[in-house]
C-alpha cells in the first residue's frame, strides 16, 4: 500500500507542535494590560480567527483588525511572540517525519493566516528542513478546514491527486473532511498511533 500513497499532509498545531491557545491569551494580556477573557472573547469568540484563517483578511488588515478588537495597537513583533509563546515543537512527530520523508513526499496544511507561514522560521523553525516551501496556511487558498475546497486547492497546488494524500489532523472536523475530499485520513491523538496507521499502510517508520 506504500506505493499507493505519495504524499503525507500534516497538520500543524497539536499535531507537529504542541499548541496552547490560552498561554498565547495569556502573553498578550501581560503586554497589553488587557484581561485574558476580554482577549480571548475579542478575538476567537469574534470570529476574527476566522476570517484570518481563510483568508477572508489580508495579513495586514488582520493584524491591524487583532489590535482594534481588543483595544490595543499589537506589532507584528507582538503577535509573533504570542504566538510564539504558545507553541512548543513534538520532537517524537518531527523525528517520524524525518523518517517518512526518506521515502515519501511530505507537507504541510494548517488553518492560520498568512502572517504565520510568513515567518514560520521564527516561529517553528524546525520545520523547514524537514518540509521546505511546502508549509501552507489555509488563508492561501480562501478557505479553511474542513472545507473540502481547502484541501482540494492546496492539493492542485502540489501536484497530487488527493486519493494519493494520507491527511493527519487533531480535529475530528478536519479528518472528516479530508476523507469528504477523497483523501486517506488519520484522526492525530498520538506519535504511537499515527506510526502505527503508517506502518499499517506498507511505511517503514
Amino acid at each position: 500500500m506504500a506505493a499507493d500513497i505519495e504524499l503525507v499532509l500534516f497538520d500543524l498545531d497539536n499535531v507537529l507542535y504542541h499548541y496552547d491557545r490560552r498561554r498565547r491569551v495569556d502573553y498578550l494580556s501581560g503586554i497589553t494590560g488587557i484581561p485574558a477573557d476580554a482577549i480571548y472573547a475579542a478575538i476567537w469568540d469574534s470570529g476574527l480567527e476566522f476570517q484570518g484563517d481563510s483568508g477572508a483578511l489580508s495579513p495586514r488588515a488582520y493584524l491591524q483588525a487583532f489590535g482594534e478588537r481588543i483595544g490595543y495597537p499589537v506589532s507584528l513583533t507582538d503577535w509573533l511572540e504570542a504566538r510564539r509563546a504558545a507553541m512548543a515543537p513534538d520532537t517524537e512527530v518531527l523525528a517520524l517525519v524525518e523518517r517518512v520523508r526518506a521515502a515519501t513526499a511530505v507537507a504541510i496544511l494548517t488553518n492560520n493566516s498568512e502572517l504565520l507561514t510568513g515567518h514560520i522560521d521564527v516561529l517553528c523553525p524546525e520545520l523547514r528542513p524537514l518540509f521546505g516551501n511546502r508549509i501552507h496556511a489555509s488563508a492561501s487558498f480562501r478557505t479553511a478546514k474542513p472545507d473540502v475546497a481547502c484541501y482540494q486547492r492546496c492539493l492542485a497546488g502540489l501536484g497530487v491527486r488527493p486519493s494519493a494524500v494520507l491527511f493527519t489532523d487533531d480535529l475530528p472536523e478536519n479528518v472528516a473532511g479530508a476523507r469528504e475530499a477523497g483523501l486517506h485520513a488519520h484522526h492525530f491523538t498520538s506519535v504511537d498511533a499515527l506510526r502505527r496507521d503508517l506502518a499499517a499502510r506498507g511505511m517503514d517508520v
